[in-house]
């Protein structure tokens, strides 16, 4: 999420300048993603191969590993059962549109327009964050933020971080009315 104005103060350019280094490497993935979904998701659903590939790659490349070794977060049954969850499921396909409904839906621009209307749970991972992204804290459907105040790289915060996640979303479900 980032402010509809664009950076607001030297904190934020500077991340933004860093984030857009970085993309030169990483922009295909993205752009793959948000402009032709189908082409990729009927290739990798052609191959296990390919979306073994495709999914170590984002593991080694968005995670807290140490040394450089993938084995340092994650265990080889865990790489393999995400992948597999993937082939078995035949659900590469409903995953790769992420960008695609971002580009068509404005997702990254914190707005009105974009707004849910249904609460919503926020978990940060300052490492992973834009440090804007105490803005869109103030999203009136964000019922339950919480910022996590860690250096780790949680993109896969289901894996990395699973106790402080799963604690997160039972504190947000137990804080919901469900009488309405």
């Amino acid at each position: 999420m980032r402010h509809k104005d664009g950076p607001q103060g030297t904190e934020e350019q500077a991340w933004s300048d860093q984030f857009d280094q970085d993309q030169i490497i990483q922009d295909g993935y993205p752009t793959q993603q948000a402009t032709k979904p189908q082409t990729l998701s009927y290739a990798m659903m052609d191959s296990p191969v390919g979306i073994a590939a495709w999914i170590l790659e984002k593991m080694h490349g968005w995670s807290d590993i140490k040394h450089n070794n993938i084995e340092s977060e994650y265990t080889k049954d865990q790489l393999l059962t995400n992948i597999m969850v993937y082939i078995v499921t035949r659900t590469f396909n409903t995953a790769s549109w992420i960008h695609y409904g971002r580009r068509e839906e404005g997702g990254r621009i914190l707005s009105k327009a974009n707004e849910l209307k249904y609460p919503q749970a926020v978990l940060y991972f300052q490492k992973n964050c834009w440090p804007g992204h105490h803005a869109a804290m103030q999203s009136a459907s964000i019922t339950h933020p919480v910022d996590r105040n860690t250096k780790r790289r949680t993109h896969f915060a289901t894996m990395e971080e699973h106790d402080l996640l799963i604690t997160d979303i039972r504190n947000f479900t137990h804080s919901l009315d469900w009488q309405n």
